[in-house]
């Protein structure tokens, strides 16, 4: 009674594209994956852009920012 059987989907993916269009659904799909694109070069860049902290003679530097430990991101 709760389940759709794929008679269910097949109508509502006919609607959907008639309500939306072929061109117009595409074109959102395609809009949707250079939103993730773009989201996963945003993630890298600032993986990338985050330095190393600076160590004078086996101790870091006192403005070097503490980097977080298991105890710190688990709060």
């Amino acid at each position: 009674m709760g389940s759709f059987s794929i008679w269910h989907w097949l109508v509502v993916g006919i609607l959907v594209l008639l309500l939306f269009g072929k061109g117009r659904f595409s074109d959102m799909m395609g809009d949707v994956a250079k939103g993730i694109k773009s989201f996963k070069k945003g993630m890298a860049d600032d993986d990338e852009a985050r330095p190393a902290p600076r160590q004078i003679d086996g101790q870091r530097s006192p403005d070097a920012t503490p980097t977080p430990t298991a105890e710190t991101e688990n709060r």
